[in-house]
């Protein structure tokens, strides 16, 4: 049995139906109690994302903390994770997407009231939040072990997962598709920009991710979009085949071998949360650090995370790939984005993939940082943050050597594993997040009522 073999048992034994079930129904949980706040409060959500007070201790404005989480969350996973998802599930496997960032939503709500809401301070003034505070001091004492396992899952996911490997491979074999530039190379320039950027920490990470965050998303939008306009033919019978792939097998299609339903869904879910990491508990790491009084304000903003990531751009990856065929081609990863973008801009879309993937890896890795970063503070303190880092860079140059298979395994393993704990404090203090939300739903009542 070879060390692939290993990794899958491993990640089928983690990712199987306990996990997206647990997954699927905390999301659906989360949803009733809190009355379909995804779909009744996100207009207000994203009106939020630009006029949210920030007001309260914290190290940065709600704006910067949703791009920091948006920096992790929107990276590979919406252009290689996609294509991997479709090209081994099928079209069905965007439904399922979609599915699990409906859900996700809520879900994404509750990470982000309960970071605010249990968040403390290090011993350098500096804000820490996530599941392992509110594991510990919302749950009790008893559950540290649980909230060590998570930050322990944290680090491992920064260091060997969804912060370095994935994400420079991606770039290094996008570079060398586009311009032949060594992937050696690649690596280290990355990771030399990655260590400009990370020595000054969540400020630093901050500033980078509010600038390049938002430029990344429009250019994406805009090129998928042409893309889609191009081949509007094409569209309406893509749809179908993502609603009649989500619920009977696809068959076999060119390079693409076929597949079942339940592969289908297990991509869809899997490949989801890797991208919008609803669930994964990362997210409420960068929440904690924003500057609000209220935590369900910051609920609601992270909540958008899960929209823009997921029902946005990975809707228009998918819907792009589908369109022009090169989802059942012989491609593998980035490259499949990149024939899609070929087959519509043959000389400028692969070098306008290039960059927005470049872009959406490089802050993913900044994102993954911090969090990996504050895992390790909850579990040694400040002490061992600059060491830490210099890892970080040096696991990030290592990231264009390892093979993509063993790459996308080992971040779905550790992904996994951070899953479970996070999931077990969401269902535990739910509770909760529904009290902070009567509250502040109460007061913004009681401020239109005075005005």
């Amino acid at each position: 049995m070879d060390f692939i073999t290993i990794l899958k048992s491993a990640n089928d034994l983690i990712w199987g139906p306990p996990l997206l079930a647990l997954l699927v129904c905390t999301g659906i949980f989360l949803t009733v109690r809190l009355g379909l706040l995804q779909v009744i409060k996100l207009p207000k959500a994203l009106k939020l994302i630009f006029t949210a007070e920030n007001e309260g201790s914290g190290d940065i404005n709600s704006f910067g903390a949703l791009c920091t989480a948006l920096a992790a969350t929107v990276g590979t996973g919406n252009i290689v994770g996609v294509s991997t998802a479709i090209g081994t599930g099928g079209p069905g496997a965007l439904f399922w997407m979609w599915t699990a960032a409906f859900f996700g939503m809520a879900t994404k709500y509750a990470e982000g009231v309960l970071a605010i809401k249990y968040r403390s301070i290090d011993a350098k003034g500096e804000v820490s939040g996530g599941p392992m505070y509110y594991i510990e001091k919302g749950m009790g004492k008893k559950f540290k072990p649980l909230a060590l396992f998570f930050a322990a899952s944290g680090i491992l996911v920064a260091l060997l997962g969804v912060g370095t490997f994935p994400q420079v491979n991606a770039i290094a074999e996008s570079v060398k598709g586009a311009a032949g530039v060594d992937v050696r190379i690649t690596g280290i320039v990355i990771a030399v920009c990655v260590a400009l950027v990370i020595f000054g920490g969540i400020k630093s990470i901050s500033k980078v991710s509010e600038k390049v965050v938002p430029f990344m998303a429009v250019i994406y939008i805009v090129f998928t979009v042409a893309i889609l306009i191009s081949a509007s033919d094409q569209i309406i019978p893509a749809l179908m085949s993502v609603f009649k792939g989500a619920f009977t097998p696809s068959a076999a299609i060119g390079g693409f071998a076929g597949a079942a339903v339940s592969k289908a869904i297990q991509m869809g879910i899997a490949r989801g949360v890797f991208s919008n990491e609803s669930g994964l508990g990362s997210a409420p790491i960068a929440a904690a650090a924003a500057k609000t009084k209220w935590a369900a304000e910051q609920g609601l903003i992270s909540m958008t995370g899960t929209f823009i990531d997921t029902i946005i751009i990975c809707t228009l990856t998918g819907l792009s790939i589908i369109v022009t065929g090169s989802w059942y081609g012989e491609a593998k990863g980035a490259l499949v984005a990149q024939q899609a973008f070929a087959s519509i801009l043959p000389t400028l879309g692969p070098i306008l993939l290039t960059l927005c993937l470049t872009l959406f890896a490089f802050t993913t890795i900044l994102g993954w940082c911090y969090y990996g970063e504050r895992c390790l503070e909850y579990i040694v303190g400040v002490k061992g943050i600059q060491a830490y880092r210099v890892i970080f860079v040096l696991m990030v140059a290592a990231g264009a050597f390892i093979k993509l298979e063993a790459i996308w395994i080992i971040a779905d393993i550790f992904n996994g594993l951070m899953v479970f704990p996070n999931l077990i404090a969401l269902l535990a203090l739910s509770g909760v997040v529904v009290s902070e939300t009567k509250a502040y739903m109460e007061y913004k009542a009681q401020g239109k009522k005075a005005a």
